[in-house]
């Protein structure tokens, strides 16, 4: 298949139609029944939590956020205020809407008060014994026909919803961070997920103004597991000689407003990493464990200054160089970093089809415009994959494919660089 140039107005168009489609959920009758939402129960006053309430309480409707602790308790409603207040300093919203709002927010340290909730999302950390002890409890406390959500960004949901003797009701609701900001929600179908259950999450998800897509249950997602090809191979540029700041600067030509590693220090490096841990990312675990944590800690991959503005780093670079054992004067050219990081996007996005993971290929490219900052000029992963073409796209997956099989070539993408064809027509199975 050979590449196609598009015009901004033909991109903004595609853009706006693949908007519209991603509403739609084939095999979905329009006159499913929806389950009414009157009140929401939200586990966890963390980042996650607070701003996943926002969203409803915003929206006129009830909030219950349960923790553990009292302390925990205040400091989150603490922030949610904060969040609102500025907002109304803005202009954003009148002044009394801060109270208005924020009386919508309930504090509880009492699962039972979830009891009469029509629907509760699970918003703790990523743990699957955690997850399933909570999805237990909540199968008992809840009344009969609630939905039971979780906000896990990569954990099984059909292994959460096994905790429960009702795993119809069971569903994923992916938020992204900050929740109260962003509009993605990534709406995760579970095995045994009733229909009303996802009718009623996709209704929902326009009245609390989100953008919803509706996504399998697999390692990541959609998402996440293309942002996961992408990180993996920033990482093996760095083993090439590449510096994190040259991968970045490279994604940054491109039209990200952040690369992997800025994206890393913003995040906090030690996400999935505790002291002592040796894990498939020695450089990360050498800095964290000299407390170069990202930007919290005021160094990660990048020294910052007093306003948080990244700086190369020279520890960084003597860390990379004692691990690698190669010379940064040997990195790649900034077209090879961009299309060892990109097109393997694209491969996972045809993998992520071929699975019936996500119902259209333009519903990939709407998760990664909305919940990823892809540049808009660009359309997507998978309209992207339709400028560069197939034959490219196939050549760059044949040799990282050669070096490392989890980046071979997807079958669909060599039919369409043999016969023809467009990434964006490729349907779902």
């Amino acid at each position: 298949m050979p590449s196609i140039t598009m015009s901004p107005e033909q991109v903004s168009a595609y853009i706006a139609q693949a908007g519209r489609d991603a509403w739609k959920v084939p095999g979905l009758p329009s006159d499913t029944p929806l389950r009414e939402i009157r009140s929401v129960g939200v586990i966890g006053a963390g980042t996650m939590g607070g701003g996943i309430s926002m969203n409803f309480a915003t929206a006129g409707i009830p909030v219950r956020i349960l923790e553990t602790k009292q302390e925990a308790l205040d400091r989150g409603l603490s922030v949610v205020r904060g969040h609102y207040q500025r907002s109304a300093d803005k202009g954003r919203f009148p002044q009394e809407d801060v109270d208005l709002r924020m009386g919508l927010l309930t504090g509880t340290l009492d699962m039972e008060s979830f009891a009469d909730c029509d629907l509760v999302i699970e918003a703790v950390f990523e743990d699957m014994d955690l997850k399933k002890k909570i999805f237990t409890d909540l199968d008992r406390i809840m009344k009969p026909g609630a939905i039971l959500a979780t906000n896990t960004s990569a954990l099984n949901i059909d292994a959460i919803a096994s905790a429960t003797r009702r795993p119809e009701d069971v569903i994923g609701l992916h938020f992204f961070s900050p929740a109260n900001v962003m509009k993605l929600l990534e709406i995760v179908r579970a095995d045994h997920t009733a229909d009303d259950v996802i009718a009623t999450c996709m209704d929902l998800a326009k009245k609390i103004n989100k953008v919803a897509v509706l996504v399998g249950v697999c390692p990541g997602f959609v998402g996440n597991r293309i942002l996961a090809a992408r990180q993996a191979q920033a990482q093996k540029l760095v083993y090439k000689g590449a510096m994190p700041w040259d991968v970045d600067a490279a994604l940054n030509a491109f039209g990200f407003r952040m690369g992997p590693y800025q994206m890393s220090d913003l995040a906090g490096l030690d996400i999935g990493w505790k002291k002592g841990a040796k894990t498939a990312n020695p450089i990360r675990d050498a800095l964290c464990e000299i407390d170069r944590r990202g930007q919290k800690t005021g160094a990660g991959y990048y020294d910052y200054d007093e306003s948080r503005n990244p700086v190369p780093s020279s520890v960084t670079a003597e860390i990379i160089r004692d691990i690698t054992g190669v010379d940064s004067a040997s990195a790649p050219s900034v077209e090879t970093m961009i299309a060892t990081c990109i097109h393997p996007m694209i491969n996972e996005g045809l993998k992520i089809l071929e699975e019936k993971k996500a119902q259209r290929a333009s519903d990939i490219d709407i998760v990664w415009l909305n919940g990823y900052g892809w540049p808009a000029d660009k359309g997507g992963p998978m309209l992207y994959g339709d400028m560069v073409g197939a034959e490219t796209v196939l050549a760059t997956m044949e040799r990282l494919g050669a070096d490392d099989d989890r980046f071979a070539p997807a079958e669909s993408l060599k039919r369409l660089a043999r016969d023809g064809g467009r990434f964006t027509e490729v349907p779902a199975g």
